[in-house]
């Protein structure tokens, strides 16, 4: 035998031993994937049924992580993994030369995927987690970055989370890293639901209306006109959902072409200079990715992510705000009159009074919080025994466990108030910044600019109100429209001083500003830069703790996204503004607002916007019977696992009945919704069956609160159909449910129970 040849058992151990691995598989409680030695997943599997169902469809892997060079607007894809068990490390090459390693760390309900290295970068500017493609093709939820299959027959869903502020859901090409707000084809069923012939699935539409206005807006009442949010997630041609989430490194110069609607006239892009912001990078991008039966992904799955990674957890009345018993509607004001706003608010069984009629409130850091003076002075809340304050009126409603909130217009520095005018900030954000040519006296209306590049823009992006365009040059604000197309390159129909600043000398190669602003109608203002939006969050919270004041409807909360930093930007407000709150030794704050996106879902706590039968009608049943906003609006939510909202809605009248109130009760117990009850107390007062109404009301909020419908009934009452009487049961904790049918109660109840949690 040749000393030099090793036996054959022996040589086929070694070459199995040091052959490369194909692929690995990592399981959760509820998921399994399979990850390739290409570094694609190429399985995702529910193995709590047997046989497991895969959901990775044929043929299409899925990139584990994807580069993006945004100069040359190229995607890079793995080409080789290698992982190493001991340490929990993927580690990939690209076709770019450049290496990433990722922590893989299996929990029991989720994947924690996390960016530790990615060297050389070779151009990366941005990374991609994803797309992974699935072969869902019922719900998509394209805020959060999920695919659902709420069918009784599959009843699964596949989706991610950021687990920090600068990893956002959507793919790395997102313009200013917000999704354009459309329209996108895709049916929930399509056998239900057959698209037309001319309409083929992921074909893209723009919004209703001219742009301006918001209502019209929501324009396609059919169920396969999909409005979106996000781009977390997003459909193929065949139907089939993909999800991903991307992060970027924002410490360099940049410029986008931006507009959330930007297929309007109205609201065309603008070039707009990114504000860089140094150390905020892609390295430590992490995400959870998930897999788990449908029907118990938020509270089981979802509601442990957010725990786990300590991601923000408002809360009401102790429950988590995402929690369907936690659901509860709001007293929103109207008439001025408040003697009976808290009492009526507690027999409801409401948590919230917001003060609607109080008009807005607006961002202004010279006040110090104290909206109604420094020694609390000012009395706009008006009773009849005597006006109060914002303090004094918290007070009286916090001893109901009530609390009460106010309407600010966001971000919008207005005219008049400490960082708008007379003395602009120096922390404002800018669409571009160019150099005065020759100096200026305080009167002279030549201005004279280095460079015209984009100054004909009428500033912001969305409704590009010309009273709004303006430049700042040191303390003085300067209004003008238009641009000489030759030299010397001067700014055209030049307004001197404006907004009350004064007019100064100015000289030549000082810096000119070309501010971003934001829209008419009352919303007239300037958009901080990232710092002073700090401070502005910071500034809500001490409106809070000063006034006690416990919610938010942030109109216009789209400004957040007008600093081109898109969702970042809206995450990074409202950790602030929690973040200050806490030091203060207040509650999370509650807030509803304008819109909803990935930057604000885990703060935010209910999306009551709109109102009337924009959005739910009563007497039609229908869920928007003028605009197709109430069925939009609705899906959204829906599918992106957060409380549906009704808006401004269903206000006791002379012509208020209970019947009208069994209905709405049903169908927001069944769907999972919150309304704003609008109270009026004359035209209570006006209602004769307003104390049955108001039982009505509490003894369905009761239930709700006791979890007391399972998902059996919530069916039975989501359909508008129905009519239900729910009664107060024989024990303390059973209610009776009754359909009625030709207006005659059935005489066979459905007994309810207090359920668990």
């Amino acid at each position: 035998m040749n000393k030099n040849i090793l036996p054959l058992p022996i040589v086929i151990l070694l070459l199995i031993s040091c052959s490369p691995q194909t692929e690995w598989d990592f399981a959760t409680n509820y998921f399994q994937v399979q990850i390739s030695n290409k570094g694609f997943i190429t399985s995702m599997k529910n193995t709590t049924v047997s046989p497991n169902l895969e959901f990775s469809p044929e043929g299409k892997p899925s990139p584990l992580m994807r580069l993006y060079d945004g100069k040359k607007k190229a995607y890079y894809e793995p080409e080789r993994a290698a992982y190493n068990k001991s340490e929990q490390l993927m580690t990939l090459n690209y076709p770019n030369g450049s290496v990433a390693e990722i922590s893989l760390i299996p929990k029991e309900k989720y994947f924690k995927l996390t960016l530790e290295s990615l060297s050389p970068r070779n151009g990366v500017d941005g990374i991609e987690w994803g797309a992974y493609h699935t072969n869902i093709n019922n719900l998509f939820g394209e805020i959060i970055g999920v695919a659902r299959d709420t069918s009784e027959v599959v009843n699964y869903a596949i989706g991610m989370f950021a687990l920090n502020d600068n990893t956002l859901s959507g793919n790395a090409e997102t313009i200013a890293d917000a999704a354009p707000f459309q329209y996108v084809i895709h049916s929930p069923d399509a056998e239900t639901f057959p698209l037309p012939g001319h309409l083929h699935e992921g074909q893209v539409f723009t919004l209703g209306g001219d742009g301006i206005s918001d209502v019209a807006f929501y324009a396609h009442k059919e169920p396969y006109y999909r409005i979106v949010y996000g781009n977390g997630a997003v459909v193929d041609e065949k139907g089939n959902i993909s999800i991903s989430y991307h992060s970027r490194d924002r410490s360099f110069k940049r410029e986008v072409y931006y507009s959330l609607i930007p297929n309007m006239a109205a609201n065309t892009p603008n070039h707009l200079e990114v504000q860089p912001l140094p150390g905020i990078d892609y390295i430590g991008s992490s995400v959870a990715l998930w897999g788990s039966p449908d029907n118990t992904a938020l509270m089981d799955v979802i509601q442990d992510i957010v725990l786990s990674e300590d991601l923000p957890y408002p809360t009401i009345g102790g429950k988590w705000v995402k929690d369907p018993t936690a659901f509860v509607p709001d007293a929103i004001t109207s008439g001025g009159l408040y003697d009976s706003i808290i009492s009526y608010t507690s027999r409801l069984g409401f948590k919230t009074i917001s003060l609607y009629d109080q008009g807005f409130i607006r961002p202004d850091r010279g006040n110090g919080g104290y909206i109604d003076g420094r020694k609390f002075e000012n009395k706009p809340i008006k009773l009849t025994a005597g006006n109060k304050s914002h303090k004094e009126f918290s007070e009286m409603a916090a001893k109901y466990g009530i609390t009460i909130g106010r309407t600010p217009i966001t971000t919008a520095l207005a005219p008049g108030t400490k960082d708008a005018s007379p003395v602009p900030s120096d922390s404002l954000c800018y669409q571009q910044k160019r150099l005065l040519v020759k100096s200026i006296s305080p009167t002279d209306t030549i201005v004279i600019v280095d460079d015209p590049t984009y100054l004909e823009e009428i500033s912001s992006w969305e409704g590009h109100a010309q009273n709004l365009n303006m430049v700042k040059i040191g303390k003085e604000l300067i209004h003008y429209l238009g641009v000489s197309e030759n030299e010397p390159y001067r700014l055209l129909n030049v307004k001197r001083g404006y907004w009350d600043t004064t007019p100064a000398q100015h000289q030549a190669n000082d810096t000119i500003y070309k501010l971003q602003v934001t829209l008419n109608y009352g919303y007239d203002g300037l958009i901080p830069n990232m710092e002073l939006q700090d401070e502005i969050a910071k500034y809500y919270a001490d409106v809070c703790f000063i006034n006690g004041l416990g919610y938010y409807d942030f109109d216009g909360q789209e400004f957040l996204f007008n600093n081109g930093h898109g969702y970042y930007s809206a995450k990074r407000f409202f950790r602030t503004m929690f973040e200050r709150a806490e030091t203060l030794g207040i509650s999370h704050i509650r807030f509803t607002g304008a819109t909803l996106s990935e930057g604000s879902w885990h703060c935010q706590s209910i999306w009551n916007v709109g109102g009337g039968k924009n959005l739910y009608d009563v007497e039609t049943r229908e869920w928007g019977s003028t605009t197709s906003q109430g069925k939009d609006l609705r899906d959204v939510t829906y599918a992106n696992f957060f409380p549906v909202g009704m808006g401004m809605n269903f206000a006791i009248n002379a012509n208020s009945t209970v019947e009208q109130y069994e209905h709405i009760q049903a169908i927001s117990v069944g769907v999972g919704t919150t309304y704003s009850m609008k109270l009026n107390q004359k035209d209570v007062e006006s209602c004769p069956q307003k104390d049955a109404i108001f039982k009505t009301i509490r003894t369905w909020e009761d239930a709700r609160a006791a979890n007391a419908f399972p998902r059996h009934v919530k069916k039975l009452l989501a359909d508008p159909s129905k009519s239900w009487v729910l009664e107060k049961g024989d024990n303390e904790d059973t209610w009776k449910l009754y359909e009625k049918v030709n207006g005659v109660k059935k005489t066979n109840p459905i007994i309810l129970t207090k359920g668990k949690g």
